[in-house]
């Protein structure tokens, strides 16, 4: 029979949870918030009969009200700055090249620098994820200490080598040939559902060492 958890346990379980989706991943706002424009950029282009120009046009005004509402509601500035200039971007890139699967191209570039650099942490025994966590908690460096931590640090940065590199494996195909409804879809389906995936089974895969650790003192 498994032991109910105490309190203080469940409290800070909820805490890290929070710290996953709320510094990391900017939140179920920034969740949704990610695949708006993308929906709208893909619906605008098959209504309008493969017009790129209105496509590009309202998955910026999508993005620009999204941006105004979190603005209005005064909320953190960083995830939303981050997320319109990744947006102008990609319909930089769409539109100078005039392909409207280029509006996707952006994306690639980012999925390669996050994925090689985890997987780099990886090699050098710098686990991106201990790093990153380690100063979002103010733990800062202290986890190398900890050979069980270093190691669960490092399973779960696979986790993230895994979700970068698989969006590539499974989007450029598509890409590459011009099947920019399957893309798009795709795209939505590898984007936030699977980074709530990982955020949540890296944090299942650190929360019992954790645990142990406070219940030891640490």
């Amino acid at each position: 029979m498994n032991e109910e958890k105490e309190p203080e346990e469940v409290k800070a379980d909820l805490h890290a949870e929070r710290i996953l989706l709320d510094r990391a991943i900017g939140g179920w706002r920034g969740l949704i918030d990610s695949a708006v424009p993308t929906v709208v950029f893909l619906t605008v282009y098959v209504i309008s009969g493969n017009g790129l120009g209105p496509a590009l046009i309202a998955a910026l005004i999508a993005g620009g009200l999204i941006a105004g509402w979190r603005i209005f509601r005064r909320e953190p500035l960083r995830q939303i700055l981050t997320g319109f200039v990744g947006l102008a971007i990609a319909a930089g890139f769409a539109q100078f090249t005039g392909r409207a699967e280029n509006f996707f191209l952006p994306g690639f570039f980012v999925n390669l620098a996050y994925g090689s650099a985890f997987f780099i942490s990886i090699l050098i025994r710098w686990p991106l994820l201990g790093v990153v966590l380690g100063f979002v908690t103010g733990e800062r460096t202290a986890w190398r200490s900890d050979k069980k931590l270093r190691r669960a640090y490092t399973a779960a940065s696979w986790i993230w080598v895994g979700i970068f590199y698989s969006r590539l494996a499974v989007q450029l195909p598509l890409y590459f040939a011009g099947a920019l409804g399957a893309l798009g879809t795709v795209k939505i389906v590898m984007g936030w559902p699977l980074f709530l995936a990982g955020a949540y089974f890296s944090y299942r895969l650190l929360a019992p060492i954790l645990r142990a650790q406070r219940a030891e003192g640490a």
